[in-house]
């Protein structure tokens, strides 16, 4: 019998636990611990921000799921991780603690033959002096949080409908933030809402961002090539904003954000502070902070773990200046070198170096995305995690299933204005996610696999997406041909 502890329940986490249960016999044990008691499709937490959608439509309870699907489930989080066991216990392990409220901080240990380090990120809204719901912003990055954005919303709408003129700044927290994609949809999708509820002409929209160019995304940008013309996503971004009259601030890291005022550093050196009567500026991640230990107790963490708390993965983390990276530096196999039982798709892998190319101030601040890694890589990832485990299961010889994003496409669908007929998304592929400027040594990507549109069928992709992924998410019958 074979025993699967998956730490989180996000995309990845959630997907290698339905695929587990569905390949793995009864006798096989999968174990989900989650800090949350609910599941959360965090695409659609923007139209939540807004007021476009109830906090309960993005969400729904995982407990009934994981009984039904023979899952054992622990509301908890993960602390320390004894990969060897113990002097007591040589079996491998994990100890978790409970966020239940009837067993709050009480902490237990689950052996494992399996661990899947699924955590995701940590918020790092302290990252940033006054960052975040609890300081001096708003955020989307949660359900909660998204309502509560959206109530501050709602009451500056009011505001505006009462006359007053009022500026609004949404981006990036911090320079070395990776959820651009996130920010520009809140950006659109607070635009479209202020010309829907015609108080479009009281607002300025500042878009503030650590991206060097519009378009960036944290991929280092695109070209697309459509009826023969190319062009890059830089040009196709900057005609959006152009066309919504909306400001762009890029090469910036947020220093700290006070009551009204943001204070931030941009690429030059330079030192600028913006006011403003509404913020949601996104946090930098990090990874969950585990600990571990080696079976004579002596802490191994970084062993694991990278400085970020993200795990280490079978990726070439080597120091290198940026025109020595390669495609083949990125993971294939989501496996720790040290303790290849041990898997991390998602988030919670350490990436090797981001994607974009990195920038530094002259007073050495950081300026870079941070590379991307959730949505559907995050699902592909996890399902051949699953698909290595399953096979390991079987056969402790098996070879290793392969996702790198260096060979993998991806879609992405950018919301700019919820409206059955007048919303509209901006829809991009690209291929691959980390450009190969070997195999595509004009642009890094193949340009038939990259594109870029806009328009209001996005918006029904988008709206059609929510409810598939919800179906799928709830393990709803034949939920397994929905493609990760």
């Amino acid at each position: 019998m074979a025993r699967v502890v998956i730490l989180g329940a996000g995309i990845a986490g959630h997907t290698a636990a339905l695929h587990l249960r569905r390949w793995l016999g009864k006798e096989h044990d999968v174990v989900v611990v989650s800090p949350s008691s609910k599941w959360n499709w965090i695409p659609s937490n923007i139209w939540v921000g807004v007021g476009k959608m109830a906090p309960e439509k993005v969400v729904f309870p995982l407990a009934p799921i994981y009984r039904r699907k023979g899952i054992e489930f622990h509301q908890a989080f993960g602390t320390t991780i004894f990969p060897e066991g113990t002097t007591d216990d040589a079996r491998p392990q994990v100890e978790i603690r409970s966020t239940e409220k009837a067993t709050e901080g009480q902490t237990r240990r689950l052996t494992y033959d399996y661990l899947v380090n699924a955590t995701g990120p940590r918020l790092n809204f302290a990252a940033t002096p006054g960052l975040g719901p609890d300081g001096n912003s708003w955020s989307v990055c949660t359900a909660s949080h998204a309502e509560e954005t959206a109530h501050a919303f709602d009451r500056l709408i009011a505001q505006m409908q009462a006359g007053q003129s009022k500026k609004i700044v949404i981006g990036t927290g911090h320079g070395m933030c990776t959820c651009e994609g996130a920010a520009f949809e809140y950006t659109f999708n607070v635009e479209h809402e202020l010309r829907e509820r015609g108080v479009r002409d009281k607002a300025e929209v500042v878009y503030l961002t650590n991206e060097n160019e519009l378009g960036d995304f944290g991929v280092g940008g695109m070209s697309f090539t459509q009826q023969g013309f190319t062009t890059s996503s830089k040009t196709w971004t900057e005609s959006l904003f152009r066309e919504r009259g909306v400001t762009a601030i890029v090469q910036s890291h947020v220093q700290k954000v006070e009551p009204g005022v943001v204070h931030y550093e941009q690429l030059d050196g330079s030192e600028h502070t913006l006011d403003f009567d509404f913020a949601m500026l996104l946090p930098p991640f990090r990874g969950a902070d585990l600990k571990a230990f080696d079976r004579a107790g002596t802490e191994i963490t970084d062993v694991l773990f990278a400085p970020s708390g993200f795990l280490k993965v079978d990726a070439d983390y080597t120091p290198k200046p940026y025109e020595e990276w390669r495609a083949e530096d990125w993971p294939t196999t989501y496996r720790n070198p040290t303790y290849p039982n041990i898997f991390a798709p998602g988030i919670a892998f350490a990436p090797p170096h981001p994607i974009s190319v990195p920038r530094k101030s002259p007073n050495g601040t950081v300026i870079t995305p941070a590379p991307p890694r959730t949505g559907m890589p995050s699902g592909i990832q996890a399902r051949v995690v699953a698909e290595t485990i399953r096979d390991l299961v079987k056969d402790p010889s098996a070879h290793a299933h392969e996702a790198s994003m260096a060979r993998m496409g991806a879609a992405c669908i950018a919301s700019a204005g919820s409206g059955l007929r007048r919303g509209s998304a901006a829809s991009m592929t690209m291929f691959p996610v980390v450009p190969d400027r070997v195999r595509y040594p004009a642009t890094g990507r193949d340009v038939k696999g990259t594109s870029g549109e806009i328009g209001l069928a996005g918006h029904w992709m988008k709206a059609l997406l929510h409810y598939l992924f919800i179906y799928k998410a709830k393990a709803r019958p034949l939920w397994f041909l929905i493609p990760e």
